[in-house]
């Protein structure tokens, strides 16, 4: 019977789990405060201060199950058929695999023997009803109540490729008490003893036509207390012995509160007379006691429901792995160092990107890692002692020096110039200046654009009668209006401050039409009407860098 119920278990458990891979969840948040007991914060603390590497455990839900199914009793006298069986527990997770489970379980079963028994003789509940020369077929109805704590090891959350799992496969075992009562049914309606003579003889190969008769021979009142011991200790006035309970079972996740369960449990308890039976046939007047324990199994299906505020699942469905998984594939809170590429020219570009790894060190480069030449004329600013050429001065020599046209040799230069083909005729010596570009939205000067007002310098310098113009552009808005401003002051007070040209040679022009945004124009300035100074137009919206 034991090794039958075993095999449908397996079978249906089989079934269930063929399901269930499918239902793969997350995890919890290990970040989330609101789920660590208080006595765990300072753990907690100091994980999110990076000063400890583990995450604190955090508060996670109780269940509670109740379950029903099928109760059977193994003992001397064959059972007749699973009883019933009923139970209630609590469970709480001490950690990912182990849980603790309290449960109060409740069973009755039925017990007939088809094989007629002579050595009753020391059990009061047959004899001296009946005699030791008739026989009689031992039966019994027993009803069980136990209570017992139990440890419960969970066998499948800790997952190496998958989060996390829809069915749950556990072991348990634990301690208890039962207390049973047990009956016979010895006596007719009458109260009179059976006259069992009248069934018929052949045994377990007669089964059939024995239980036929029996079955009409009997009432089924189980009227005769069965056969105790008189030095076990009673509760609630029956019999009461420790109980070892073991078993197995497989929980299926339907959501985050609720999961069905199948489960199969085995409960000894050191008393053989859980069927009312315990002597052996031989010796009709002097039998012996049988030298094994009964037991009891209790085969169930149950419905579990997670309760709980301000807690995690039960932890018995959280894979622990799942946390230190996505990390790696996702840091959320890990610390990763910083990257160091390599730069052999330190050039400020890396070399991967680098297309001219080896230049000189100071030597200023473009985003790729190439010299710059700013008047392209072919010799990099690094090696260019005119850092701005015209380009009617070149081509140049290997210092990056031009030569260029005297005005009153070469006719045909000038009337391209009067011509605008090499741009507007210059009002005066000092000859083409630069365009300072800015980026995004900032006022700060750029080394680049400091070395070209570094040159601009030097040419006013040599240029005494010359004024510069500097124009800013764009005016649809304020702020626009105020950054063009900004930039142009920005120009001039470089000049004046950093390479000590007088204010009075410059032209403040700002807010433009025609020109870049970014951009801010130096032209030969000379005899132009306007000031060197303006106030700003919209302080409030002045920029810092």
């Amino acid at each position: 019977m034991a090794s039958k119920k075993f095999s449908i278990l397996l079978g249906v458990l089989c079934l269930s789990a063929s399901g269930a891979f499918a239902q793969i969840g997350g995890s919890y948040d290990v970040q989330d405060s609101s789920v660590i007991p208080s006595k765990r914060l300072p753990q907690h603390t100091e994980f999110m201060a990076h000063n400890y590497a583990f995450p604190a455990l955090p508060r996670n839900q109780w269940e509670l199950g109740l379950k029903l199914g099928a109760f059977s009793v193994s003992g001397d006298v064959r059972s007749r058929f699973p009883g019933f069986g009923a139970g209630l527990h609590v469970r709480k997770a001490l950690g990912y695999v182990f849980s603790l489970r309290g449960e109060l379980a409740y069973g009755t079963s039925k017990g007939l023997n088809f094989s007629p028994s002579y050595g009753y003789r020391r059990n009061p509940a047959w004899y001296p009803t009946y005699n030791a020369t008739v026989p009689v077929y031992y039966n019994y109805k027993t009803s069980v109540w136990d209570l017992s704590l139990q440890g419960v090891v969970t066998m499948n959350n800790i997952r190496f490729h998958k989060s996390k799992t829809g069915f749950n496969i556990y072991g348990f075992g634990g301690i208890g008490g039962s207390i049973y009562d047990t009956k016979i049914d010895a006596l007719n309606a009458q109260g009179n003893p059976y006259d069992f003579s009248t069934i018929p003889g052949g045994g377990y190969s007669n089964r059939k036509n024995i239980r036929k008769a029996l079955k009409n021979l009997l009432d089924g009142n189980y009227e005769t207390q069965a056969e105790t011991d008189p030095l076990q200790p009673k509760l609630f006035g029956k019999s009461f012995k420790p109980a070892f309970v073991s078993g197995a079972g497989i929980q299926i996740k339907l959501n985050k509160k609720l999961s069905l369960a199948l489960e199969d449990r085995f409960t000894v308890i050191k008393t053989d007379l859980l069927d009312g039976q315990q002597w052996q046939e031989g010796d009709v007047n002097a039998p012996a006691q049988t030298r094994d324990f009964d037991s009891y199994n209790f085969l169930s299906a149950g419905l579990n429901i997670a309760v709980g505020g301000k807690s995690v699942e039960p932890l018995w469905w959280v894979n622990p792995l799942d946390y230190a998984y996505n990390e790696i594939n996702k840091p959320r809170h890990m610390q990763l160092p910083k990257p160091v590429l390599d730069d052999k020219d330190g050039d400020g570009v890396t070399d991967q990107f680098d297309n001219e790894p080896n230049t000189p060190a100071g030597a200023p480069v473009d985003s790729h890692g190439v010299s710059r030449d700013t008047d392209g004329d072919g010799v990099p600013d690094y090696k260019d002692k005119e850092l701005i050429t015209p380009s009617q001065c070149q081509p140049v020599d290997a210092d990056g020096v031009g030569k260029c046209p005297e005005p009153n040799c070469c006719k045909e230069i000038m009337a391209k110039l009067e011509s605008g083909e090499y741009g507007k005729k210059q009002k005066c010596d000092i000859g083409a200046l630069p365009s300072i570009t800015f980026k995004g939205k900032t006022v700060t000067l750029s080394n680049d654009a400091k070395a070209l007002l570094a040159s601009v310098a030097q040419k006013m310098k040599q240029s005494a009668d010359c004024k510069v113009a500097v124009v800013g552009y764009c005016n649809s808005s304020k702020a626009e209006q105020q950054l063009s401003w900004d930039r142009v002051n920005a120009i001039i007070n470089y000049l004046v401050e950093k390479e000590g040209i007088s204010d009075s040679r410059f032209v403040f022009k700002f807010g433009q039409e025609g020109g870049d945004c970014n951009t801010v124009d130096l032209q030969d300035g000379t005899g132009e009407e306007g000031p060197n100074t303006v106030p700003a137009p919209h302080p409030n919206l002045r920029r810092k860098g």
